[in-house]
């Protein structure tokens, strides 16, 4: 493929309980104090951009290098035992002093995911981590989850905009996700705002989910949104005009060159800025700039198989989506491309055992893939 890609960031182990497949409505219906729940087998896998992304990219053919940090010990272990057998685990980082990274997922049928996590060695990453000789090899970096990584946010994201100027002096293309986090915490309280704000002018590829994105910096809408939808998903009350264009314009305007919004169950939007902002984009992905100058649109998302967990579906989405970029397709395929993974991942509990070749979804898609029809939502 000729193009190297570094994805650094998050990296933690997952335990997902496997829970019976008799749907609950409400959390309390399973979880109460004093209750026992009886689950099946747990599924133990590695978590977090780093393996979500990276490790399916590698799947998909991408030449990648995976730069992740945990700590000496078994949870470790365990990461780096996962990762050895994609060969991808020779550029992790061990800390001697500090715990590694692990989430409890509770996946329950019929409820959306909730998540108890440890950052663990996440929270000591920063930008010195990855090497100006890593860089320089490099085609593209693509940072996952800086909300979960206390250094990347602190001092109102001082390593986080070290690392993506540095990257953009070595010419290497920059691709930026984000993750949900608790409102009480300290990530929460951090000033997203201003580091979006500081940091988006040397990100090239910016790929968060429309809720993250929209707590982050404009809490405002977000509440509103919250109000609207009660005890629905956000995502399911969401209209393309009032609710997404609007956000989206607020990152162009911050100096987004492609955008990419993850928007749940109902699909993808996308918009990409004039032929001179693409031009401004690392010649090392080689895009051709007017296949990718002043794309708009929205992806509606294909239907699963069948649903048991969105545990890195974002994740596997991005990766499909970033290894069409750097196989040089355009950014209307390369989305479809990110739906396809994106509605194979959520048929297995992990990130990856439903990961389907690129080529493959072309043809599943070739074959008239049925997509969801959710009313009102992108359309």
């Amino acid at each position: 493929m000729g193009k190297k890609v570094i994805v650094a960031g998050h990296i933690c182990l997952d335990i997902t309980p496997v829970f019976p497949e008799l749907k609950r409505k409400k959390v309390s219906d399973v979880l109460m104090p004093g209750k026992l729940v009886e689950t099946n087998s747990a599924s133990v896998s590695t978590g977090g951009a780093v393996a979500n992304t990276g490790l399916a990219m590698k799947i998909l053919g991408a030449d990648v290098r995976l730069m992740g940090k945990v700590g000496k010990d078994e949870f470790g272990e365990m990461i780096c035992s996962i990762l050895k057998r994609y060969d991808a685990d020779k550029d992790m980082i061990k800390s001697e002093n500090e715990a590694s990274s692990y989430s409890v997922v509770l996946a329950i049928p019929g409820i959306d995911r909730m998540f108890l996590h440890c950052p663990g060695t996440n929270n000591s990453y920063e930008a010195n981590d990855i090497s100006d000789e890593a860089l320089k090899e490099a085609s593209l970096l693509h940072f996952g989850y800086p909300p979960l990584m206390k250094r990347m946010y602190e001092e109102d994201g001082k390593q986080l905009l070290s690392l993506f100027k540095r990257a953009k002096t070595f010419g290497c293309a920059t691709s930026l996700d984000l993750v949900a986090v608790d409102a009480e915490s300290e990530a929460g309280k951090a000033n997203w705002e201003k580091i979006i704000s500081k940091v988006m002018p040397y990100v090239d590829f910016f790929l968060p989910s429309i809720e993250e994105l929209c707590f982050m910096i404009d809490r405002d809408r977000f509440n509103e949104w919250q109000k609207r939808a009660g005890d629905r998903d956000v995502t399911e009350i969401l209209d393309l005009e009032k609710d997404v264009r609007p956000l989206a314009d607020k990152c162009m305007n911050l100096g987004c060159k492609v955008l990419l919004l993850k928007c749940g169950a109902p699909g993808l939007y996308y918009r990409t800025g004039s032929k001179e902002v693409i031009g401004e984009i690392s010649s090392g992905l080689a895009l051709d700039t007017d296949r990718w100058a002043e794309r708009e649109g929205f992806e509606k998302s294909y239907k699963a198989e069948e649903v048991l967990s969105g545990t890195g579906a974002g994740d596997t989405s991005i990766a499909a989506y970033l290894t069409s970029v750097i196989n040089g397709e355009t950014p209307e395929e390369a989305v479809r491309m990110a739906a396809a993974e994106g509605a194979c991942c959520v048929a297995s509990y992990d990130a990856l055992s439903g990961l389907k070749p690129l080529s493959e979804l072309k043809k599943k898609i070739a074959e008239g893939w049925e997509k969801n029809e959710i009313s009102g939502k992108g359309e």
